[in-house]
């Protein structure tokens, strides 16, 4: 599919804003769920890897909530892109702050929600809250070209007849009366099952019975036309899927975020659970560490999305560095034992996930705007599997060891090999290998007839 030239402006800012709404109201609970984590440890009385499952699958995949919230995410993506070109790095940037603001208010909004209202009535206000996002998706307008407009709504009563008259197009007349002459022959097989067959067997003349067997064709070469046109596009879905792991940058991509996942979403989880092992005391805590994680996270899916729209700067290795310094700073998480390390790390962690605002320029540039909504599609599958695995995985680390040692360890190595893997898999020295070399031409060969004398 062939998208018209991206405005840049225009309609584009109005559905900045709503994308920025959108993510704020669909994200900002989720992510804020380490608030909640806290709650739920008190309320079940669970271990930690048990307990983590709730926060994760709020994040990941699994459960109805997570799942409208991949379908908006991709959207709000995907329409972004396509309404800019030049300014993409920075709209993306906009948009994706929404979850990251969305986390700095949620996490003082449930705390304060729980302390009037209780754990219940506090989820209760916020999936109220979250019905506001039907108004944002009433403004998005997908672009369409001018020369493609709309397909027209069709009456259910009128679908029959719209891809019969399609079909008789594709074929001529007499084809077509051939159809129906061998539907006929067909039809006489099985009258035994139709109302009053046998009154239309011993009356092949009846005009009644004649156009009962004609509207019993349509509905039959109707019925094999879509099924062969569904069985097509599937076809064609499982190919173009194929033909993207093809592209060592998207298999490394797609082996980087599933990593990424696993070991860089636990902080913004358990951060706070961190802190209470750590023995920081409540009244040392000046702002609550997911709270800088959301502020931090901000500015850095701001300041990564401008700095994607430089010419000079490569987005590919630019993600690349984010995932490294992810991995070093999970590693050094063990080794802080007072609130403002904590503090610190939570805000280097909190920047760097900002990298997911370049997270889809990245993908644009590896696969095309025409197959980000399908590769798209397949990277958010495996994000949302990675957060749901990832917590839990620290929280049985901790119930085995009764430490945060070795689990952020894990999630540090995760994230580094992530990050090397795309590195590897980026590097131009694999254009230059796959570059074929020209064919060198033929050596002639003289050859002297010897003299007899």
């Amino acid at each position: 599919m062939e998208f018209p030239k991206s405005p840049d402006g225009g309609w584009g800012w109005v559905i900045v804003a709503v994308s920025f709404f959108t993510q704020f109201l669909c994200y900002g609970s989720p992510l804020a769920v380490g608030v909640l984590y806290i709650e739920w440890l008190d309320a079940f009385g669970e271990g930690k890897g048990k307990t983590a499952w709730v926060g994760s699958l709020a994040s990941g995949v699994g459960l109805l909530a997570s799942l409208g919230c991949g379908l908006l995410y991709t959207a709000t993506v995907t329409i972004t892109c396509q309404y800019f070109d030049s300014r993409r790095g920075l709209a993306l940037g906009l948009i994706s702050t929404g979850s990251s603001v969305g986390l700095f208010i949620y996490a003082a909004l449930q705390r304060m929600l729980i302390e009037f209202y209780g754990l219940d009535g506090c989820l209760l206000i916020v999936g109220a809250l979250a019905l506001n996002i039907l108004a944002c998706g009433s403004l998005m307008r997908p672009l369409q070209s001018p020369a493609c407009p709309f397909p027209e709504k069709i009456a259910p009563e009128n679908v029959l007849e719209r891809y019969s008259t399609y079909s008789e197009k594709e074929k001529s007349l007499e084809e077509n009366l051939n159809i129906v002459d061998k539907g006929y022959s067909t039809e006489d097989k099985c009258t035994n099952t139709l109302p009053n067959g046998d009154w239309a067997r011993d009356n092949p003349q009846n005009p009644t019975a004649a156009a009962h067997k004609k509207k019993v064709v349509e509905q039959t070469y109707f019925c094999k036309q879509l099924a062969k046109r569904k069985w097509q596009s599937y076809r064609n879905y499982c190919g173009e899927t194929v033909s993207l792991f093809k592209n060592k940058v998207f298999a490394a991509l797609f082996i980087a975020i599933l990593l990424f996942d696993i070991g860089g979403f636990p902080p913004s989880l358990l951060m706070e659970d961190v802190a209470r092992s750590s023995n920081v005391r409540e009244e040392d805590l000046t702002m609550p560490l997911i709270s800088i994680i959301g502020i931090m996270t901000a500015v850095g899916k701001l300041l990564l999305g401008i700095m994607a729209d430089f010419k000079w700067v490569n987005t590919l290795y630019l993600y690349v560095a984010t995932l490294i310094i992810t991995g070093l700073a999970l590693c050094a998480i063990p080794l802080a034992k007072s609130y403002i390390t904590l503090a610190i790390l939570s805000g280097i962690l909190g920047f760097l996930t900002g990298n997911w605002s370049i997270f889809p320029y990245v993908t644009t540039k590896t696969v095309g705007i025409d197959k980000l909504a399908h590769a798209y599609g397949i990277l958010m599958f495996f994000a949302g599997l990675g957060n749901s695995l990832g917590p839990p995985i620290v929280g049985w680390f901790y119930d085995w060891t009764q430490t945060y040692d070795i689990a952020f360890y894990f999630s540090g190595f995760c994230v580094l090999l992530g990050g090397f893997i795309l590195l590897l898999a980026a590097l131009p020295c694999w254009d230059v290998c796959n570059r074929k070399l020209p064919k060198p031409a033929p050596t002639a060969f003289f050859y002297k007839v010897a003299s007899n004398v």
